[in-house]
């Protein structure tokens, strides 16, 4: 199974790979619209990365099965979504985000694009 991965040795906290994601998955020029949240632990500069590891649970807990595997990636069919949230509620690694702007879910859909962009090549994509 695909997921994104994250090297907290290498992670700066640019939160390039937040830009990245909201510019090209929502058009929105916005980090706080991106599938994937890189969050600062401190005193010790250490940044970990919050996304989807593509584990299916939020597929299982959708009541409108707007939730579907496609190529081994889990995305939502924003069409059939009816912005219930249960995937956000029940997702066990909080990786699906919501914004008041977007009427539904945000999730990571492995597009690539944070891999491409990173300053650091702290995320790489595995199987």
């Amino acid at each position: 199974m695909a997921r994104l991965l994250h090297n907290e040795k290498l992670c700066t906290g640019c939160r390039t790979c937040m830009m990245v994601c909201a510019v090209v998955n929502q058009s929105a020029a916005n980090p706080k619209k991106a599938a994937l949240r890189i969050v600062p632990h401190m005193p010790e500069p250490r940044f970990s990365a919050v996304v989807c590891n593509q584990c299916g649970h939020c597929a299982d807990v959708c009541p409108n099965d707007a939730i579907e595997k496609r190529n081994g990636v889990y995305v939502i069919d924003h069409n059939e979504c009816t912005a219930c949230y249960s995937c956000v509620d029940e997702c066990p690694q909080n990786a699906i985000f919501t914004h008041p702007d977007i009427e539904t879910p945000i999730k990571c859909v492995l597009c690539g694009e944070c891999v491409q962009e990173c300053p650091r090549s702290a995320l790489s994509i595995a199987d």
